[in-house]
């Protein structure tokens, strides 16, 4: 399966020499995606949890050239791609020295199943040596076009209701998309989920509490688009406010959840504080509004992550409610302004939002939107229009990544 992020490695191997971070969730398709670059260059890999990589890593830069057998001629740069190494204990330095000899001979690859920035503390900054890509599940526009664009939107295509079916059930990582099998997903899935709380952050964090931590995950399948508060959540698990904290801070930092939090600025007596709550697989969602609202945030979650990445801009992804209870669900910023504004409706039948004018006027967005996920595709460019628009999900989310 060809991805999106192919083309993106090639082309920043093709125009820059620093070190790539590709990090996103567990089974999400690094590996196979650093792999697929082997076809066309020198390519040695190695895997900090594989004991005999490990090895090779502890004996340092010179030997692990040495095993790549990097210093044979080659039409292109060879690469090196390490996968997990931020838990070796002092992998910045590793890195930094690393790069700083050897650049001029190999592209290094660095990957992992947690965001890097939590190995940040200690050591010397790697900043300036490496640009950072986040992997994504499969999207609708990534399932219909995996070549680069040069801006953020692209025009409209068509994904068939099958397919389109086929994602919104099954979720956007490879495996379960592939087998399309319910029995085969729900496995996947607690296997996901076992690995994810007794391997990958028991073995990094070391939490004593595994069995609440759990309890958390799951509770979280049940707020999939909601606002959630921090004391609510303590006093049902039964541990403290900064306990809920800082696990809700590693199940971020896993891809397990992502939180969003209120725009506040030019919106009258605005929420500050109350984020919600959306999970990296929206199939985990328990209702089918949970599901579609959270499908769409994750597309628009990945287009922001994407549009970041690959350098056209800062952007943002917010959610938009004041004390009056005047709500909508999505708010997109570029640059520090708001750029479109977007409500997530599953029916097609279901009347226009009049918040989104409400809000619009208040931001001054240039574009509204209403996203109707039964509604059948137009080939039309929403983002032609400034008004508050019903838009279907297949035209819309198909002009995004």
């Amino acid at each position: 399966m060809r991805r999106i992020y192919d083309s993106v490695l090639q082309d920043h191997l093709a125009h820059h020499e620093e070190m790539i971070f590709l990090s996103g969730p567990r089974q999400i398709g690094k590996t196979t995606c650093s792999q697929a670059l082997s076809q066309n260059h020198l390519y040695f890999y190695l895997n900090w949890d594989n004991e005999d990589h490990k090895q090779l890593l502890l004996q340092g830069p010179s030997q692990i050239l040495a095993a790549a057998q990097f210093q044979q001629l080659s039409l292109e740069k060879p690469i090196l791609a390490l996968d997990e190494i931020h838990k070796r204990p002092d992998w910045k330095n590793f890195l930094k020295g690393f790069y700083d000899t050897y650049k001029d001979q190999v592209n290094i690859i660095v990957s992992g199943s947690a965001r890097l920035d939590l190995y940040k503390k200690g050591g010397d900054s790697l900043m300036g040596r490496y640009f950072q890509y986040r992997m994504h599940p499969l999207s609708v526009a990534e399932t219909l076009r995996t070549v680069l664009h040069s801006s953020e939107i692209s025009e409209p295509a068509e994904i068939t209701s099958a397919e389109f079916e086929r994602l919104l059930t099954f979720g956007g990582y490879p495996k379960p998309f592939l087998q399309q099998q319910s029995m085969f997903s729900h496995r996947w899935q607690q296997s996901r989920k076992q690995q994810l709380v007794q391997e990958d952050i028991q073995d990094t964090l070391l939490i004593h509490d595994l069995n609440r931590l759990t309890l958390l995950v799951e509770t979280l399948q049940h707020y999939a688009g909601h606002s959630i508060t921090y004391s609510q959540l303590a006093k049902h698990l039964r541990v403290s406010v900064d306990t809920i904290s800082r696990w809700l801070e590693i199940l971020e930092s896993f891809y397990y959840c992502f939180l969003i939090k209120p725009w506040s600025r030019n919106i009258v007596r605005s929420l500050i504080k109350e984020p919600k709550v959306y999970l990296w697989d929206w199939s985990l969602s328990k209702t089918p509004g949970a599901r579609t609202e959270n499908f769409i945030a994750s597309h628009l979650h990945k287009a922001c992550h994407y549009w970041c990445d690959r350098g056209f801009g800062d952007y943002q992804l917010y959610y938009l409610r004041d004390k009056d209870q005047h709500e909508v669900d999505f708010l997109v910023t570029r640059n520090d302004q708001p750029w479109f504004l977007v409500e997530a409706k599953t029916s097609a039948n279901q009347g226009l939002n009049p918040n989104l004018k409400r809000f619009q006027e208040a931001t001054e967005a240039p574009h509204a939107f209403q996203i109707a996920l039964e509604a059948p595709y137009v080939p039309r460019n929403c983002f032609e229009h400034s008004s508050p628009l019903m838009v279907p999900a297949k035209t819309f989310l198909s002009q995004l990544v």
